[in-house]
């Protein structure tokens, strides 16, 4: 069974462009959903996401939307804990898919990493 988990220097998660996300408001609240678009930056990109180093700036003080934690997933999506796992594993998928391409070295790396 495919175990979902976040693999590291991806950073897919950080293209935070609205024009791909048309939902935003179904599952922010207000304020979350102000604070969302002022991180969008460059390209879409979030503002505190490091090019670089591919990794985020603020991890460990992200907002709750950038949290992949069952409690929140509940919240935010009405995804049960038990559906978690395969309800993050189809988004990383389709957002890799989308930022980096379907062969990319980031979708391999994934698929690997969560064992698909």
């Amino acid at each position: 069974m495919a175990t979902w988990q976040c693999i590291k220097n991806c950073g897919a998660c950080c293209n935070l462009n609205p024009e791909e996300r048309p939902d935003l408001d179904l599952y922010l609240n207000p304020e979350e959903l102000e604070e969302y678009l002022s991180m969008v930056g460059e390209g879409g990109w979030c503002i505190n996401f490091d090019h670089e180093s591919r990794e985020c700036r603020i991890y460990e003080k992200r907002p709750r939307f950038c949290r992949v934690q069952a409690d929140i997933f509940v919240d935010m999506y009405d995804i049960e804990p038990e559906e978690l796992n395969d309800f993050a594993i189809d988004c990383c998928r389709q957002q890799i898919e989308g930022v980096y391409g379907d062969r990319s070295l980031e979708m391999l790396r994934f698929d690997q990493a969560v064992g698909i």
